[in-house]
């Protein structure tokens, strides 16, 4: 399985960014996607995750503004609204298999948000 994460960018607190992760290769071994972050100096922390039966698990920290959602198959969103300064990290798409594990990350993208 191949990630390709896509959509960070500059922003200003308070305004909104959407992320998207593409998947390709053995998509239908997939049992849940999500999203990771990691700042400057902190160690790399879950964001929000959905599983192939849309079971949804958010950070605390980002409940009731940031939601993902599974587009398709093959395509995983992050619409992250309400940002703060504290969001800014570079957020990685993640893939799971559970039968047998494997875990699958995709590069990078950075969010910035200036207060």
């Amino acid at each position: 399985v191949q990630l390709q994460a896509s959509g960070g960018g500059l922003v200003q607190a308070g305004e909104s960014l959407r992320l998207s992760c593409a998947a390709s290769g053995s998509i239908g071994s997939i049992n849940a996607m999500g999203w990771y972050r990691q700042a400057p100096g902190k160690q790399r922390e879950l964001v929000a995750t959905m599983t192939d039966r849309g079971t949804t698990t958010y950070a605390d920290s980002v409940k009731g503004r940031f939601t993902i959602s599974r587009d398709n198959a093959a395509t995983m969103s992050l619409q992250m609204s309400s940002l703060k300064a504290a969001d800014t990290a570079v957020y990685y798409c993640n893939a799971e298999r559970w039968g047998p594990f494997a875990e699958y990350w995709g590069q990078g993208t950075q969010v910035t948000v200036s207060s």
